[in-house]
């Protein structure tokens, strides 16, 4: 058995992919365990071979123990965040909770970095240091695009249309789309690529753009480390995630007047759902901004 069905390389991706706080994550591992348990319970030790019937039984298993709707949305939430991990990852091939609809809990805004604060933090390291220059790069490059941290870590040269200012990314389930370079983020990246990466470069480094001091592709806590680094350096003391640099990406975006259907696109989400919740977030603004400035507020 895959070390209990690959609970390590879920918790990985619960702290680097999607930065949920360590409180979050005790509740999300201790709902998958108590998930994986009922599997193991039922003769099943592949997750590849749950089903929609599976999950409902143990959702109604759930309900049998006196558990609130709350409590067992939450546990939903979790396995579905399981599943969706193992689907994406490759593990399994279907993802039984794609098609299930729970009463849905109030979802958390994420957090969000501001303008000010994504320049602040884009410009702290030190470009004089052969690192430093790389991680502005790569910092300059995750806020110009919005790509998850999985796709900033693989995406290749080749991938990067230097002429056209734009950049080819592989996302969830395959699914490619294309998305803005912009000039600085270009030259920023270029930069980088003509005078640090080129030293950096080996044999294992394949195509791979961002490449640690070994000239291996960086790995999802090797760039949550660096960042972390710079957010503490920038004096930022919001929760920072690699994708807290995706979500005020999106929220700049929205805030600025662009179309949620576009912003949908350069996310690569598959449901405009997802992206909706851009929405409440360009509305809480909204309303900061009535409440500081609107004298009857």
């Amino acid at each position: 058995m895959a070390e209990r069905f690959y609970i390590t390389d879920y918790l990985t991706y619960l702290e680097v992919e999607l930065g949920l706080s360590s409180n979050t994550i005790e509740a999300y591992l201790h709902n998958v365990n108590r998930y994986i348990s009922y599997l193991s319970d039922h003769s099943i030790t592949n997750p590849g071979k749950s089903e929609k019937s599976i999950v409902l039984d143990f959702i109604s298993h759930l309900r049998s123990q006196g558990l609130t709707v709350n409590s067992v949305a939450r546990n939903f939430s979790a396995i579905r965040s399981y599943h969706l991990f193992l689907n994406r990852e490759r593990i399994t091939e279907n993802d039984p909770t794609e098609t299930i609809e729970l009463l849905s809990l109030h979802r958390k805004l994420p957090d969000v970095l501001s303008i000010d604060e994504i320049i602040r933090l884009i410009e702290i390291p030190d470009t004089a240091d052969p690192l430093g220059l790389r991680d502005h790069a790569m910092l300059e490059f995750a806020y110009a695009t919005g790509v998850r941290v999985s796709e900033l870590i693989s995406i290749t040269i080749q991938n990067i249309l230097f002429d056209e200012n734009l950049v080819r990314i592989t996302g969830k389930g395959s699914k490619e789309r294309i998305v803005p370079l912009g000039e600085t983020a270009k030259k920023s990246v270029v930069k980088y690529m003509r005078e640090i990466r080129i030293t950096l470069a080996g044999q294992k480094s394949k195509d791979v753009l961002f490449l640690n001091r070994r000239g291996t592709p960086l790995t999802r806590m090797g760039f949550w480390k660096i960042l972390r680094k710079y957010v503490i350096m920038a004096g930022i003391t919001k929760h920072t995630s690699p994708h807290t640099i995706r979500h005020s990406y999106a929220t700049h975006l929205l805030e600025g007047g662009a179309d949620i259907r576009v912003v949908q696109e350069l996310l690569g989400h598959a449901n405009i759902a997802t992206t909706e919740i851009y929405t409440h977030i360009d509305r809480e603004y909204i309303k900061e901004v009535h409440r500081t400035f609107h004298p009857r507020a």
